[in-house]
C-alpha cells in the first residue's frame, strides 16, 4: 500500500533514513542570488552526519560553470560529492555516443545557447552552424528571450522539422526563475518542436540520463538509500519516482504561492494532491523549506 506524503517541519524528520541526498538548486539551496542561510545550516548538519550530497540541476551549462556560480553565492562546494548538471550529462552522452539516438547524431549542430556559451561542445569535435539546412541536429541548451522571441525559434524549428533533424534538449524546464521573475526556458521550445513532429533527446530531470549520472556520483549506494529534495513535482518528484528514489517536495520554491504560510493543513494536502494528480507523481516527504 502506498503511504500518503508525510508533512514535516524540516529534513531532520527523515534524514537518518538515507545516506545520499540529491539536491535541487533554485528555491531549495539558493534564491538565484545568494545561498539560503537555513539551507546552508541543514547541509552542514547532513555533512556532520557523514551523508553524501549531490547537487542536481537542470542547467543546460557545464558543471564547472555551475560550481563557480554556487561559490559566488556563498556556498562551500567542497561539501558536495558532485555537482551534476543536465548540460554536463549531455556533454558526456555526446562524447560517449553509446546510447540509441545518440550514436548517429552527426557532428554539425544549430546551437541554442545563452551569451554565446559553447563550452557544452568543448572537445567534442562538433561544429556550430547557423542554418538548419547545414545541420545534423539541434542542440537546445538555453534561450535568449529577449532579444529573441518564441516566434524566432519557431521559424528555425519549421525549417528543421522539414529535414527531420533530432533535437538534444539539455534543460527540459519550460519556465525558470531569473532575477525574481519567471522566464521562458528551453523545455518550451522542445515541447513546441515535439508538437510539430520533431524528435527530442531529453537529458535533465525528470528523464533518466541525469539520474544515471547522479547514481554514478553516489557509487555504492542503492536507490533505496537516496532521497531527492526539490521544489518541482513535475521534475524533482516525478524524476525520482521514475528511478525508485524517495523524494521530498519543498513547498516554498516554485510553488510557494500555492502554499502560503497561512494555509491550513487541509489546504496544503489538497493543493499537493492536485499537483500529484496533474504530474502523475507523489513525494514521500513534504517540507516548507530546506531546513533541519
Amino acid at each position: 500500500m502506498t503511504l500518503p506524503p508525510r508533512f514535516a517541519d524540516g529534513i531532520g524528520a527523515f534524514a537518518d533514513r538515507y545516506q545520499g541526498f540529491l539536491l535541487d538548486q533554485w528555491g531549495v539551496i539558493h534564491d538565484g542570488r545568494r545561498a539560503l542561510p537555513e539551507a546552508v545550516a541543514a547541509l552542514a548538519e547532513l555533512k556532520r552526519r557523514d551523508k553524501r550530497l549531490v547537487v542536481l540541476s537542470n542547467s543546460g551549462r557545464r558543471a564547472a560553470l555551475n560550481r563557480r556560480r554556487l561559490t559566488e553565492m556563498g556556498l562551500d562546494v567542497a561539501m558536495f560529492d558532485a555537482v551534476v548538471t543536465s548540460g554536463e550529462a549531455a556533454w558526456n552522452l555526446l562524447r560517449q555516443r553509446s546510447l540509441p539516438g545518440w550514436r548517429d547524431l552527426g557532428h554539425r549542430c544549430v546551437l541554442f545557447t545563452i551569451g554565446g556559451d559553447q563550452t557544452v561542445l568543448d572537445d567534442l569535435g562538433i561544429e556550430v552552424v547557423e542554418e538548419p539546412e547545414q545541420a545534423d541536429f539541434l542542440f537546445n541548451t538555453g534561450l535568449e528571450i529577449p532579444p529573441r522571441t518564441l516566434d524566432d525559434y519557431h521559424a528555425v524549428l519549421e525549417r528543421a522539422v522539414v529535414r527531420k533533424l533530432p533535437m538534444v534538449c539539455s534543460n527540459p524546464d519550460r519556465i525558470a526563475p531569473s532575477h525574481g521573475k519567471l522566464i521562458t526556458a528551453p523545455g518550451t521550445v522542445a515541447a513546441m518542436y515535439e508538437q510539430m513532429g520533431g524528435s527530442i533527446l531529453y537529458v535533465g530531470k525528470p528523464h533518466a540520463p541525469i539520474y544515471d549520472a547522479c547514481l554514478d556520483a553516489l557509487d555504492g549506494l542503492q536507490p533505496a538509500e537516496i532521497v531527492a529534495i526539490g521544489d518541482s513535482v513535475e521534475h524533482d518528484v516525478r524524476g525520482a519516482n521514475g528511478m525508485e528514489i524517495d523524494s521530498c517536495f519543498v513547498t516554498g520554491g516554485i510553488h510557494a504561492e500555492q502554499f502560503p504560510a497561512e494555509a491550513t493543513q487541509a489546504e496544503r494536502e489538497a493543493r499537493l494532491a492536485d499537483l500529484c494528480q496533474r504530474f502523475a507523481a507523489r513525494p514521500q516527504w513534504v517540507v516548507p523549506r530546506l531546513v533541519w
